[in-house]
């Protein structure tokens, strides 16, 4: 399984940590060229490799942790997405509900990745927190996962789980996945909410 994170703002560092203290392998891309990432990826660990969009892309799980304006961009990278998995990571600051059609941000989302599955998550923690260890005395540090794709959410949750988190699944992204989502002025109840789940 290939794993790629697409932004390398302080969201997508704050996921590249997270995947060098498990010694897991990812490429980090963004609009920038790769040798112009490549001293932060390297600085962050050896096993975060910068990289270009197209190799990004050619990952299986790929977090999406642009600015939610860019995400069509990264959309025309394929034409057709089928097989991989999106892990939606952005929130929608200032973008009103009718610029959605009504949607979910991440049902919005889903449709300019044809043929692809997704998840909503990684988003609900802000970028210092998620950038820290979730390994804590006695628990893991929660992410919220949801997805329209019954099968879409068991890979990203046994990630997290290899990332030293604890999933939790909220259910559709019109439901539980709703409780997670910062659109306009309009926050969802568990939005930034930093939770640990004891261990059993």
């Amino acid at each position: 399984m290939r794993y790629a994170i697409v932004g390398f703002g302080k969201i997508g560092q704050a996921l590249a940590h997270a995947f060098a203290r498990k010694n897991i392998a990812v490429t980090v891309a963004s609009h920038r060229p790769p040798e112009a990432l490549a001293p932060q990826a390297q600085a962050i660990g050896p096993t975060v490799l910068a990289g270009s969009l197209a190799e990004a892309v050619a990952a299986d799980i790929i977090f999406l942790a642009v600015p939610f304006g860019e995400h069509p961009k990264i959309a025309a990278a394929l034409p057709d997405w089928s097989g991989k998995t999106i892990v939606d990571a952005m929130n929608t600051y200032g973008v009103p509900p009718e610029a959605l059609d009504g949607l979910p941000s991440s049902a919005f989302v889903a449709r300019a990745f044809a043929g692809a599955a997704l998840v909503k998550g990684f988003n609900h923690l802000i970028a210092a927190t998620l950038a820290t260890d979730p390994v804590v005395p006695g628990g893991h540090r929660v992410v919220f996962l949801s997805s329209d794709d019954a099968d879409a959410i068991a890979p990203v949750a046994a990630l997290s789980k290899q990332l030293g988190f604890a999933p939790v699944a909220l259910g559709k992204l019109a439901e539980g996945g709703a409780t997670v989502h910062a659109r306009d002025r309009t926050w969802g109840p568990l939005i930034f909410q930093d939770m640990f789940k004891k261990d059993q």
